[in-house]
This record gives C-alpha cells, structure tokens and sequence, in this order.
C-alpha cells in the first residue's frame, strides 16, 4: 500500500511540474528534485499534525449500543474533551471480559468499563497472565442491575431449568455473571449467545425463554417495550450464596413502567462497575495521558451530576475503594 502511493504521488508531482514548465524544459531530471522536496515537506507537515492530535487521545472501550457503559463513554468524550490536551475516543466493546483483554493487547486503548467480578473471573480462570499487576482502576462508577426478562407465563427463575436463555455473547459481563447467579442457585439452562437486541426479538416471538441483561437502570434496551408485551422482569432471590458476591436491589415501576405495574417492583440484585485501566508505568507517555484524563475527571465531576448526562453518574463515588482491585496514580512520580 505504501509503494502504490508513493508511486501515485510521484506521478502526480512529475505531471503537475511538467506542466508548469515550457515544453522545451520538459526533461524528467529538472521535475523530480522540486516532486520530492515536495513530498518530503507534505510528509513532515502530514507528521506534525498527527504528533499533535495524537499528543492527548485515551481510547475507553466501553458496552454495546443498548447498554449503559456506551453511554457513560459518551459523557466522558463530551465533558472531558479539551481539543489536542485531551481527546477521549469511545469504542463499542464486547462485554467486561473482552474489555479487560482489549486493554491489555489492544494498541490505543487505555481504559475500559468493566463489571468488579471481572478480575477475580480473569485470575481465575487464567484469562490473562498477571491480570492482577496489568490492570487497575480509576474508580467504581455504579451499581448494575441483573435483569431477567421472561415471558409473562414463567413464574420464576425455577422454572428456566433446562429452558434456553440468551445471555450475550461469549466472553461478555451478562454471559459470565449468568452462569454465576444460575450456578449458584443450582438452576440448569441451555444459554444462547445472541446480541441483545437479537434475543429481544426472538424473545417476543418465543423462540427464546427468556434472557439476562446486566445493565444500569434504566436500561434503554427496554424502553420500547410497550404495555400487554406479555414479557416480565423475573424476580432474583438475594441468597447467602449469592450475597457473597452480589448486593440486593429492586427494578421499581418508575423506571419500566411498561413492564412493572404502578407502585410495584422487582426484587435483583446488583454488581457493581468499574472503570478499568492498564498500569502504565509512571513517566511513559501513556501514564502521563490518563493522569491527565483522572485530573480532568476529578475536576469536571459536577458536570457529570446534571442533565443530559446518565443518572447512574448521580451514583458515583470518586472515592470509593474496590475490594480486590489497585488503585491507579495518577500523581506518581517516574521511577
């Protein structure tokens, strides 16, 4: 590809200076020297201009398009953004394991949304030599609900065994938290891997049993549900097994109330999310790029608590601690 433009650009450069030219002097040894300081100065302006908009970009690899973490990337990108300073670059992701992966190996991404079992999963299963020493956090952002949505004949979450449910793809936050919360209260399925927005729609037409969304309230993969759907929210029981790692909550009418009558709700239970980065070590190029992205954070955070921006981001606490994970410093000094 190089070779092809370069030839392209050298012909170009030859005809331009051959018709500027009387046709008498039109001897190819005169053109080529004005054709290559021509393109020696395009490339040299060409580099600056990619030196500078470069100088401030951190990629965060966030959710799909339905979910909550794509619109937290997005409030990022719109708040945070300072021109050539600071560019933050939102990236669709794949779910909280893909995401950890994708920071570790993928060139240009700094940070990524992921839920805070995540980690543990990763060492666990030995996803990733060293994860624990790779990656840290900037701070816990929310809570994230588990929704289970059924149609309205299934009782409760009992009655999924041996039923097939969609859990997203392989390797994402719902698929890994699913076969968590189904373990844990010894319930068997036969788990799809469909896109989100593909299991709804199979689920309306019962080609599915029902399907696992792990995302902040309210989420918008359900807001155009309409009313007599003939699909419900699943009640999750808040078991000694599944405290060990969960926190109980509840899906309230306000915030689906096409799918939860007035007044009513749902009881689930919540994992929380963590905005993930990789250790870059102090002094290089990338520290200095996501401590710069922290600084802005911490100093623009009011902007984050006032419309249009997500109201999960009303639940941030910059402070607070995640058990199991490191924190990232971005004041630290090179070595």
């Amino acid at each position: 590809m190089t070779t092809a433009r370069l030839s392209r650009r050298s012909i170009l450069g030859t005809f331009g200076a051959a018709l500027a030219l009387p046709a008498a002097a039109q001897a190819p040894a005169p053109a080529a020297a004005p054709a290559a300081s021509s393109q020696q100065s395009l490339a040299q302006t060409l580099s600056a201009m990619a030196a500078r908009a470069n100088a401030g970009t951190v990629g965060i690899i966030s959710g799909g398009v339905d979910g909550t973490y794509v619109r937290f990337a997005a409030d990022l990108a719109a708040v945070l953004d300072a021109g050539d300073n600071l560019r933050v670059i939102p990236v669709i992701g794949k779910g909280s394991i893909q995401n950890m992966q994708d920071i570790v190996l993928l060139r240009g991404i700094d940070i990524g949304i992921v839920q805070s079992d995540a980690l543990a999963f990763a060492r666990r299963e030995r996803l990733l030599p060293g994860v624990t020493t790779l990656i840290q956090y900037i701070t816990k952002l929310y809570d994230e609900e588990i929704h289970i949505l059924a149609r309205e004949g299934t009782p409760d979450l009992q009655a999924l065994a041996g039923r097939t449910v969609n859990v997203d793809g392989r390797g994402s936050g719902t698929a890994m938290t699913a076969s968590l919360v189904f373990g844990a209260l010894n319930i068997p399925i036969t788990a799809a891997n469909d896109p989100q927005d593909v299991a709804l729609a199979k689920l309306r037409r019962g080609e599915i049993d029902a399907m696992v969304f792990v995302a902040g309230k309210p989420a918008r993969l359900f807001a155009g549900i309409e009313p007599g759907s003939g699909l419900r929210f699943l009640p999750i029981p808040a078991t000694a097994a599944l405290l060990e790692t969960y926190l109980p909550t509840a899906l309230p009418a306000a915030d689906y109330p096409n799918l939860i009558p007035a007044g009513a709700s749902v009881e689930t239970i919540a994992v929380g999310a963590v905005m993930a980065v990789y250790a870059w070590a102090p002094g290089t190029e990338r520290h200095r790029k996501v401590a710069r992205f922290v600084t802005a954070l911490n100093a623009k955070f009011d902007q984050f608590l006032r419309p249009p921006r997500h109201p999960k981001w009303r639940e941030v606490n910059l402070a607070a601690q995640v058990p199991g994970w490191t924190r990232f410093d971005h004041t630290a000094a090179p070595r």
